[in-house]
């Protein structure tokens, strides 16, 4: 038997807690799936600590106080002017939030919330403003040299002569990538700086800047007593941020590294990893849109941390999806993507992919639909709910052959069909009175073997009749859903066409 990941790590820990599990991320740009990996990293092991009885604590750090970096592709260039400021003393880029970083960070936390991810949220910004970091940054400003020896042994590479673990805000033009600092007072807790807009000056180290990354993520650890923590394979290197991280955490803050779980990327099918910067997502809403929330985390829970996924929106997403209501996956992955206990849901997210194309938009019909091919309908909302997500999952992601619409009148494509098709279309008229989807399907392949006929060929006689296309969905479940009497009439029509 083969034990879920997240039971593998919770087994590992179990003797040393409690625990703290962290997840952050930067909300400098619309957060994707593979963001979303991270946080749903750290909520699998939570769980599994909490089913151990282990006492456990779930947080979330958003980086509000990160800088803007640059110019990303979905900004205008007002924002030129911005770059290099803290996230959260930005402007929203749509005027709709207090601050650029709340604009991508509301949207996620309302996620979560609907992931039935509950975590205590921070934010950096709040944490250096109040104070949080006062002492770390007293410590890291004096162990300076200290701390450019370990990231000098740890990466290999010599810190420059002027660099300080601390960056100053600039109070003339806000940035803190053009800031120096030139002196420091614990007594008074300011900085001294020079910027290279022309100002000099002092802040506060109670939120007139912040440490930077490598030094900032191993105070943090110390400051929130982290004992777990997911990041990207991009920290994970040789020398790279958790090396650096650790030394500094057990060398300069006393504290002990938390338990890392690396995580490999999240890639889009045909197109390579997801990153907000350069445009290349598919964001989290934008996956609520088109599955239930336990899908979206069945996606990631079901695959070992240190493994790829590679995400294709397209017709494997409704694979994903029959999976999950299936329960034919890891058993174990699929109770640890529930949010409510309720029965699976038993129809096919194909067929109502067939059925919301016949129905159209209308709900009762919808229902009927369903009815004729033998799925009970009183779960109403449910239903109607994954009809939302197919329309929208029509409208985005579905490649052309899957897309039809159910003709009002005869296509003139029945023309095409040889003399014996049309025969056998007849006999199929006369067939399918009270049967089934399946019986349906197989009286298709039964007619075509009288006749002589290529049964590929004959089941393309079918969808031009319906369709005016040689494609079309599973025939016999097509078939089924639509009213008896009109594909009785549309059978006959066509055979004497």
């Amino acid at each position: 038997m083969i034990i879920h990941w997240a039971d593998v790590i919770a087994e590992r820990l179990k003797d040393h807690g409690p625990h703290t599990l962290a997840t952050g991320i930067t909300p400098s740009g619309p957060v994707h799936i593979g963001n979303l990996r991270e946080v749903m990293t750290a909520d699998a092991v939570y769980r599994a600590l909490v089913d151990r009885g282990v006492e456990a604590r779930l947080i979330y750090i958003a980086d509000t106080y990160d800088r803007l970096r640059r110019l990303y592709p979905f900004l205008d260039e007002s924002f030129r002017e911005h770059v290099g400021k803290p996230l959260s003393e930005i402007p929203c880029p749509e005027g709709c939030c207090s601050s650029y970083s709340e604009h991508f960070l509301q949207p996620f936390l309302r996620a979560m919330d609907l992931l039935d991810i509950k975590p205590e949220v921070y934010r950096a910004d709040q944490l250096y403003k109040e104070g949080v970091y006062l002492d770390a940054i007293k410590t890291a400003l004096k162990k300076r040299d200290e701390i450019a020896r370990i990231l000098k042994e740890v990466s290999g590479r010599d810190v420059s002569p002027g660099w300080s673990p601390f960056d100053p805000i600039c109070r003339d033009c806000g940035r803190m990538n053009t800031t120096r600092v030139t002196g420091f007072d614990l007594d008074s807790e300011r900085v001294d700086y020079v910027c290279e807009c022309g100002s000099t000056g002092s802040v506060s180290m109670r939120g007139g800047g912040k440490l930077v990354w490598r030094v900032d993520w191993p105070a943090r650890w110390h400051i929130l007593r982290v004992t777990v923590e997911p990041f990207g394979k991009d920290h994970a290197t040789a020398g790279g941020s958790y090396d650096t991280g650790k030394r500094i955490s057990e060398d300069v803050y006393n504290y002990p590294a938390p338990y890392p779980i690396v995580y490999e990327w999240i890639h889009l099918k045909g197109k390579g990893a997801m990153h907000s910067s350069t445009g290349l997502v598919v964001t989290v809403q934008e996956m609520l849109d088109v599955v239930p929330p336990e899908v979206l985390r069945y996606l990631i829970i079901r695959t070992k941390p240190e493994k790829h996924i590679e995400f294709d929106p397209g017709l494997p997403l409704l694979t994903l999806v029959d999976e999950f209501d299936q329960r034919r996956g890891d058993a174990r992955a699929l109770e640890l993507s529930s949010i409510r206990q309720s029965e699976p849901f038993t129809i096919p997210f194909r067929h109502m992919v067939t059925a919301v194309q016949i129905a159209r938009d209308d709900e009762d019909l919808l229902l009927k639909v369903l009815e004729r091919s033998g799925y009970e309908t009183s779960r109403r909302d449910e239903i109607l709910a994954r009809a939302r997500n197919v329309r929208i999952w029509l409208e985005r992601y579905a490649p052309p052959f899957v897309k039809f619409d159910v003709k009002e009148d005869l296509p003139q494509a029945v023309r095409n069909i040889s003399p014996e098709e049309r025969r056998g279309l007849g006999m199929l008229a006369e067939r399918i009175e009270g049967k089934s989807a399946q019986e349906i399907h197989d009286e298709i392949y039964a007619v075509a073997n009288e006749l002589g006929l290529d049964p590929k060929k004959f089941f393309q006689a079918v969808y031009l009749a319906f369709l005016g296309e040689r494609q079309g969905p599973k025939a016999g479940w097509f078939i089924a859903s639509l009213d008896r009497d009109f594909v009785k009439r549309r059978l006959i029509e066509a055979s004497v066409a």
